[in-house]
């Protein structure tokens, strides 16, 4: 008998949780009603079988609610199982994993896992191999892929027995016309036929190594993903359904059974964001508008922005999971140690948590006989209507103010957390769900309206239910003839047919989010980024939508996994605690005026520099993991005093030049030194000493790098010719000097693929910056840049000094405030660092609320606007006794690459005014972010980031004069109506030569 169309119309929702497995039924039909189309619902513990306890669930509901399994047309599922696998670095449930780079001669200094904690990159990463291939920004072919080199590393991929494979292109994602990936993967599956094969464009976006990490995550859990999510269908037969199995993802979307199987870290995170999306499902009909949910458990508070488009806020660029950073998007939610079983101590004064008696609320709390005090029992006595456990147990446990210091307690934890969440200082709805939702207060300051919806236990089994099919497009065209508009006509139609062939009706598939972000000094370049959303399209084929039975490649059950023999025993991996480092009684090695850089130094230095960027320069994420790789093969980083150069001394200088977005995907391969190489051989006298053209950004670590490679082996000077970062190289203070022009000829420039440009001679330093530009763009928008030696002399004359031991300050400034959680007041430690309140100053604190770039001769111009609000998750008290932020109103931060004023909104137009300039170039105006105190440079400024700006003096060597003024001043940015005035008066950092010299 052939079904009515409409009979499948219900959808079970399940989260397996690591506590208890919730389930509710759902009738999409009758959401609009009041009982919100909810059948049934059931909340039951997780058994040690997952399957068992999803067996439990549905079938109580099916027993409650008398439904028919030929009415459900859909199960969705929410589960932890496999990000716990690697978070809690089981060795029976993660595989062994090849990585196959298709990079040319690309990458090679960052190989695959460099930087994931050691045991980590032993339990799982089995070979490795960089071959032929890769793109470009434009499509252009790096070089093709060599088949007969791809079989050769299948034969020892063979010999290792390993079963999954990762295949990672640069600049794969672009890639729609060579298919490198593709290719590839089919090769390998032609040798390997029983091996899973990844292609790392169908995880993640643009940013190679973060892209490969989740790759290789996602290849080693596919086995286990496979029998775990095989397991998860057996209730289904057993219950009669046949529908459907579908599996959320962590941004609020589905993924069908065999999606799951393939992709399982797209599941990673997704119990979050399940609850905001149920939350939302509960409040529907009284919301139109973003909405702060608040899921209260037994352990732990999450708070996250659900958005307007019905998406959770995502968090930055990157992510971490076990110490592995990632560029696979996850929700932005901030947790704090509150909960039902949180535990409550009466001394002076009252606190609460963070620790919890968690799972043994029902054993260990006073209301249920037990003896440790919780937020659950101080709530019952508070709540005296409250129906939880035995109120009697704990009548007059508390006094009176005890009472209202408990009540008073836990809503100002709520509001400091909510407000941390918020993109503006006004009110916003606020949800409160989960089972310790009962401790919450009715009322929240901040919280236009305070919803605790019924059934909000069970929301993110709700969340499940109710989850949307998604696609995110993410790819760079060129823009030379065609507009933007007609590009984000063609990628969102992409992204929406790419939506419906996910499963979504098409009728109601829209585009959510798009943005365009310009491409620095490549010409006609944007990347578009464009999700498209709708709903679950219940017509589908059932049984397309079901895992295979049997698949090949990887065990089949539990027993399989525990004894296969690739796998190390997890015992292996126990690492003996290491001696945490002690932040105050650390200090640098210095012997005889030379530092010798160490780990914790690099780590360090690093931080800074990014901040020195002043929002440009480019992550020196990458060029960190290199230079600690060679500190670990055993390469010495020297740093020298610039006062102890003798006068012929020859200083070199060299970095890289190009867009940071082509940076994070074309890792750097020799073009550095094969750079030095050609300019030395017209240079007369080679460098004795290296230092580098800008500390700001990537670039502030390339002179310690070349330094210390072989084939230089030099010392590096503590300074650069910039104090910070500027776009051009005539903004350095050699040519501010001007003691003879052009300083920057001869210069050659390499872009690791062969193609080198030697320039012996130019008419001036404007012109070397043009030409070079010029050959950058037919270049790959990234290449390595060598300058003519200067004398030792001239670098005591013209060196911007110390700035890698005010990096260093500055990083140290971070990591400590970081130990201390006070994070909060990291930009004035910054300043004490830099010479203290008249150096510098924090200009604002606030969110972003708007970012515009375009694209103009190679450079990136923009404006980011950021309104005031309290960034630090605390009370600031004033007259009414209340809180509110402390800077008001809206900044706007125009920016060239790197940022160039701050400047306060006029309150009635909007006009820039003299009056309203708190801080301009050459000045340093640098962003940073308000949870975790790194820089955040101007590719990654986004709407709804909690941000931080700070302003540093300028170096002398800029601001004495009025040439230095003009060439790195508002002027030379296109700013001639406005004038500098200083922030404050420049101190020269501390050397930290001259501090821990073991000789002085």
């Amino acid at each position: 008998m052939v079904e009515a169309k409409d009979a499948r119309r219900l959808r079970i929702g399940v989260d397996v949780g690591g506590t208890n497995t919730d389930g509710v039924i759902l009738d999409p039909q009758a959401a609009s009603t009041p009982g919100k189309g909810i059948l049934a619902w059931h909340k039951a513990p997780t058994t040690a079988n997952p399957s068992d306890g999803i067996n439990n669930v549905i079938d109580a509901m099916f027993q409650s609610a008398k439904i028919s399994p030929n009415e459900v047309a859909s199960v969705t599922i929410g589960t932890t199982h496999f990000v716990n696998a690697v978070v809690e670095r089981d060795a029976a449930r993660l595989s062994k994993v090849a990585v196959v780079r298709l990079c040319g001669p690309f990458s090679k200094h960052v190989p695959p896992c460099v930087d994931w904690p050691d045991d980590m990159r032993q339990l799982i990463l089995g070979h490795s191999s960089l071959l032929k291939g890769g793109l470009e920004v434009d499509g252009t072919v790096i070089s093709d892929i060599d088949p007969a080199q791809i079989r050769e590393e299948c034969a020892a991929i063979r010999s290792k027995g390993i079963k999954s494979i990762v295949v990672n292109g640069v600049f794969s994602p672009i890639d729609i016309v060579e298919l490198q990936e593709e290719r590839a993967a089919e090769i390998i599956k032609a040798e390997l036929p029983d091996c899973d094969v990844v292609c790392s464009k169908d995880i993640a976006n643009l940013g190679f190594l973060e892209r490969e990490n989740a790759s290789i995550l996602n290849a080693s859990i596919l086995a286990f993903a496979r029998m775990t999510i095989r397991s998860f269908q057996e209730p289904f037969k057993t219950l009669g359904l046949r529908c459907p199995i579908f599996f959320t993802q962590n941004d609020g979307t589905v993924l069908t059974g065999d999606g799951a199987a393939r992709l399982p870290i797209r599941t990673f995170s997704s119990g979050p964001t399940n609850s905001m999306r149920g939350a939302a499902f509960l409040a529907h009909g009284m919301l139109s508008e973003a909405v702060m949910v608040v899921d209260i458990g037994g352990t732990t508070t999450d708070v996250g922005l659900l958005q307007a488009n019905g998406f959770p806020r995502q968090q930055a660029a990157y992510s971490e999971l076990a110490g592995i950073r990632m560029n696979f998007s996850c929700p932005d939610v901030k947790s704090i140690g509150l909960g039902g079983g949180s535990v409550v101590r009466t001394n002076d004064p009252l606190t609460i948590g963070p620790d919890s008696i968690g799972r043994k609320l029902t054993q260990d709390s006073l209301v249920f006989g037990g003896n440790v005090l919780t937020a659950t029992d101080c709530t019952v006595q508070t709540k005296l209507h409250l129906d939880v456990g035995d109120g009697s147990l704990v009548k007059g446990i508390l006094s009176a103010e005890e009472c209202e210091a408990f009540q008073d307690l836990v809503r100002r934890k709520l509001e400091k957390a909510i407000d941390t969440m918020k993109t503006s200082p006004d009110e916003i709805p606020v949800l409160l769900v989960g089972g310790g939702a009962v401790i919450a207060p009715d009322e929240l300051k901040g919280a236009s309206r305070v919803l605790k919806p019924k059934w909000s236990q069970v929301a993110n089994a709700i969340g499940a239910a109710v989850a949307r099919v998604s696609v995110v497009v993410d790819t760079v065209q060129s823009t030379e003839t065609r507009s933007t508009s007609e590009w984000f006509e063609e990628v969102s139609q992409r992204a929406i047919q790419k939506t419906i062939a996910a499963g979504a009706l098409p009728s109601s598939v829209e585009v959510v989010e798009k943005d365009a972000l310009p491409l620095q000094y490549i010409a006609h370049k944007t990347r578009f980024i464009v999700r498209a959303a709708g709903d679950f399209d219940p017509s589908r084929s059932h049984s397309a939508l079901l895992l295979p039975e049997q698949s090949s490649g990887g065990p089949q059950n539990t027993s399989e996994f525990e004894n296969t023999a690739n796998r190390v025993p997890a015992e292996v991996f126990t690492a003996k605690a290491s001696q945490e480092l002690d932040l105050y009684a650390y200090r640098p090695k210095v012997v005889n005026r030379v530092w010798y850089v160490s780990e914790t130094d690099l780590s360090w230095i690093t931080t800074g520099c990014y901040i020195l960027g002043t929002g440009g320069g480019g992550s020196p994420y990458s060029s960190m993991i290199r230079l600690r790789s060679d500190l670990r093969k055993g390469a010495i980083v020297r740093i020298v005093h610039p006062h102890d150069l003798k006068d012929d001394d020859q200083v070199g200088c060299g970095g890289g030049v190009g867009s940071p977005t082509v940076g994070i995907e074309k890792l750097a391969a020799d073009e550095l030194m094969e750079a030095q190489n050609e300019l030395y051989k017209i240079c007369p006298r080679p460098a004795t000493h290296m230092i580098a053209i800008e500390i700001g950004g990537a670039n502030g670590l390339g002179g310690m790098q070349l330094a210390a490679s072989s084939y230089m082996n030099v010392p590096a000077v503590d300074g650069d010719w910039m104090g910070r970062a500027y776009p051009t190289k005539w903004q350095t203070t050699p040519v501010v000097f001007n003691e003879r022009s052009p300083i920057w000829s001869p210069i050659s420039m390499s872009d690791g693929n062969g193609n080198v440009v030697v320039m012996p001679k130019a008419s001036s330093d404007r012109q070397v910056e043009r030409i070079m530009r010029a050959a950058l763009c037919e270049m790959g928008s990234h290449t390595g840049c060598a300058e003519a030696p200067v004398s030792g002399a001239e670098t005591k004359r013209w060196v911007v000094e110390h700035t890698i031991s005010q990096s260093w300050r500055i990083g140290r400034a971070v990591a400590r405030a970081r130990r201390e959680n006070r994070v909060d007041n990291v930009a004035e430690t910054i300043i004490e660092e830099c010479g203290g309140r008249s150096a510098g100053k924090v200009l604002w604190k606030g969110k972003i609320i708007g970012v515009e770039r375009r694209l103009r001769s190679g450079y990136v111009y923009g404006e980011c606007m950021i309104e005031g609000a309290n960034v630090r998750g605390d009370d600031v008290p004033t007259a009414r006794g209340k809180t509110e932020p402390s800077f008001q109103g809206i900044i706007k931060i125009p920016f060239k690459n790197e940022n160039i004023a701050v400047l306060r909104m006029g309150k009635a137009s909007g006009e820039e005014e003299q009056a309203d300039v708190l801080a301009i170039v050459p000045d340093l105006i640098t962003v940073i972010d308000a949870h975790n105190g790194e820089a955040i440079g101007t590719p990654e400024y986004r709407y709804g980031l909690l941000v931080v700006v700070l302003g540093l003096a300028a170096s002398d060597k800029w601001t004495s004069t009025e040439r230095g003024i003009q060439l790195g001043g508002p002027e030379s940015f296109g700013f001639d109506h406005l004038k500098y005035t200083p922030l404050g008066v420049f101190e020269k950092p501390k050397s930290v030569i001259d501090e821990y010299d073991e000789q002085s």
